[in-house]
């Protein structure tokens, strides 16, 4: 799932040159997966209902190997970006089932951390190993998917094995109803108060925050390219130092959360990245640039998995699948929007409107996560 995400900044200056296409244009990359996304949020539940965990471990990752296989044959650009939604509908439901199974356990916070952590370093290898093909080797873009093909067959294998008795009957047993409404518990998180607000808060939360660590990790290769006029290989080091920072991030400081608290932790950590954003803006050199944004991602990893935490504390038990898959797959669509917003501003702006835009996004995130409840205990 990381490599999948990170994959598309190192790649798109080679994906412009390949297809001959504008900002606005290759940005439709990162806006079509929003359909598989919105989709996954949708059916999350549905499916858990189901199939159980057996059919989120089968389908996610046949989802992944098959939009692999298509964009390693390089076909026409609609329907490169067509299939880019089969690959968000696999991140998205994988998303959301993974991170509400993990969020229920005990020290969430701190096996959370390690589960983002996997995938920060998919985010930190898939740039290192797309730019040394492509700049290195000269390679052409998609050789670098016969390598997702791989990771996607063995993943399809390896999670289908380990939830093979996780079946439909099995997750009803395990999360019965605890509240008084009978109806579908989708509605009951997404339009039944108190549940709602937690949802929604959460949902934008990380709609703003997934948009804003894969807008930066999408553009920020052409930025450090184009704006701090860095050697194409300089740029894509830029990116592994961003996800890496947030890999460390998440494992580091996922031990320190639930000690300070998910609620004051996240209030202090995103002031911090607000003001590293600041100097990266403002602060025109190639190499403070690099460091400034890599200590941002060290400061951004541990939003994700606190939010789930939180929502977990705030909502009952028979609620973590259908709030966390809704508010996961959510934000998921936050990799979709805002990386095409950029993109289709600097169609017209340049792409310096990169930095206010994040900062922007930011600030409206730490409005968000100001506006929740108070988090005690979790909830049965």
């Amino acid at each position: 799932m990381g490599a999948n995400d990170a994959a598309y900044g190192a790649l798109i200056p080679y994906l412009e040159r390949y297809y001959h296409l504008s900002y606005t244009v290759i940005s439709l990359v990162f806006l079509t997966p929003f359909v598989g996304y919105s989709s996954a949020a949708l059916l999350n539940n549905a499916m858990h209902m189901k199939f159980g965990q057996r059919g989120i471990a089968f389908i996610g990752p046949l989802s992944h190997l098959i939009a692999y296989t298509v964009i390693a044959l390089h076909p026409p650009y609609p329907v490169l970006i067509i299939i880019f939604a089969l690959a968000g509908f696999g991140n998205g439901i994988e998303d959301g089932a993974w991170n509400a199974w993990i969020g229920n356990m005990a020290n969430a916070n701190e096996i959370l951390g390690f589960l983002h952590g996997f995938y920060g370093l998919g985010a930190v290898i898939a740039p290192l190993a797309a730019t040394t093909m492509v700049v290195n080797d000269r390679l052409p873009w998609y050789t670098f998917y016969y390598l997702m093909i791989g990771g996607a067959a063995l993943e399809l294998l390896l999670s289908t094995h380990a939830f093979w008795r996780s079946t439909g009957a099995a997750f009803l047993a395990a999360h019965p109803r605890t509240s008084a409404s009978s109806g579908p518990r989708m509605k009951e998180a997404i339009a039944s108060a108190p549940a709602a607000r937690t949802t929604w808060l959460c949902s934008l939360f990380l709609l703003l925050y997934v948009g804003v660590e894969v807008t930066l990790g999408g553009w920020i290769v052409t930025f450090m390219m184009s704006v701090r006029h860095g050697a194409p290989f300089s740029a894509g080091m830029v990116e592994t130092g961003f996800w890496l920072g947030i890999t460390l991030g998440r494992v580091v400081l996922g031990f320190v959360t639930p000690r300070v608290g998910e609620k004051l932790a996240i209030a202090v950590y995103l002031p911090i990245a607000m003001g590293l954003q600041l100097l990266f803006w403002l602060v025109p050199q190639f190499y403070v640039g690099a460091v400034a944004v890599s200590l941002q991602g060290f400061f951004l990893g541990p939003l994700f998995p606190a939010a789930v935490v939180a929502a977990t504390k705030l909502l009952p038990k028979h609620l973590h699948v259908s709030a966390v898959g809704f508010a996961s797959a959510f934000g998921g669509g936050g990799a979709a929007v805002f990386p095409f917003a950029v993109g289709a501003i600097a169609q017209a702006k340049g792409v310096q409107v990169l930095q206010p835009i994040v900062l922007a996004m930011l600030a409206a995130a730490w409005a968000c996560w100001m506006a929740l409840p108070k988090i005690g205990r979790k909830r049965d």
